[in-house]
């Protein structure tokens, strides 16, 4: 098929030529724009990253400048294609109440992004519980937080779920409290059981001197007596001696005659007359 059967010499170097001009050098704005784009916020990132800034902050401005900065390849491709764009800006102010009133959600979550940055209630690594999740802390994006939990899946949760509500924030803090309650029935010895509790707190190196650990009487309980069992140990090492201890006590008490009830109830038998 011959395309000059159909179109004129004159509408064929008047029109298509040009045009297949400026369709061929939009797209390679757009295409070498983007990649430029990509340079550059890696470049920022990396940058940021060498000045020794948090490294949630680092990831944040990077995705905001991307973003900016292919809105700014984008105008300048349409531009290329004749678009009027500042026509075109104008139509996007115009149109920005009713897309801010459609994409109200998306908006929340940047601006809680930004509040998150801003407070910095938590940073990259840390352990947190929000949202009704519990996970290490591995990006802040533009819309949404990454996280990720113990048995190494991805949580994505929406930066507004995450400010509007309570943050825990359990890697804040260098140290950290095992409470941890443990039974005695009533027929054992009080004095020996706490001695017991007391020499594993000296049998782990990791239970720290200052604050000192705690063993107190709590209650009288409907089968055992209970006693609330507090060390202190630095965050990190927060489950490991948690689970040592609850070993090394209850092998203690094993080995001392100690006994750790369980709720159990008494029938009696009454023959009638």
């Amino acid at each position: 098929m011959n395309l000059e059967q159909y179109l004129k010499p004159e509408m064929i170097e008047t029109y298509l030529i040009p045009w297949g001009i400026k369709l061929a050098i939009a797209l390679a704005i757009f295409i070498l724009g983007r990649m430029v784009a990509k340079i550059i916020a890696r470049f920022v990132e990396r940058v940021m990253r060498r000045a020794d800034l948090d490294e949630m902050l680092t990831s944040f401005l990077g995705n905001i400048l991307y973003t900016v900065l292919l809105v700014v390849v984008i105008i300048a491709a349409l531009d290329q294609l004749g678009v009027q764009t500042t026509s075109l800006l104008a139509v996007f102010g115009a149109a920005g109440l009713a897309i801010g009133l459609a994409l109200k959600d998306s908006l929340a979550n940047f601006s809680s992004g930004v509040m998150l940055i801003i407070f910095r209630p938590f940073k990259v690594g840390d352990f947190i519980e929000a949202a009704g999740q519990a996970g290490v802390i591995e990006e802040v994006r533009i819309f949404s937080t990454i996280m990720k939990t113990g048995d190494n899946r991805e949580i994505i949760i929406p930066n507004s779920h995450i400010y509007s509500g309570p943050i825990i924030n359990v890697s804040a803090r260098s140290t950290r409290r095992i409470d941890m309650v443990f039974g005695i029935g009533y027929e054992d010895d009080i004095r020996k059981a706490k001695e017991l509790i007391e020499a594993a707190f000296k049998a782990d190196e990791r239970i720290l001197t200052d604050p000192a650990p705690a063993v107190a009487m709590a209650e009288l309980a409907d089968s055992s007596v209970n006693f609330n069992v507090r060390p202190w140990v630095k965050t990190e090492d927060y489950w490991a001696v948690r689970s040592d201890l609850m070993e090394r006590i209850k092998l203690s008490f094993d080995e001392n005659g100690i006994s750790i009830p369980y709720p159990q109830q008494d029938v009696h038998m009454h023959n009638a007359a």
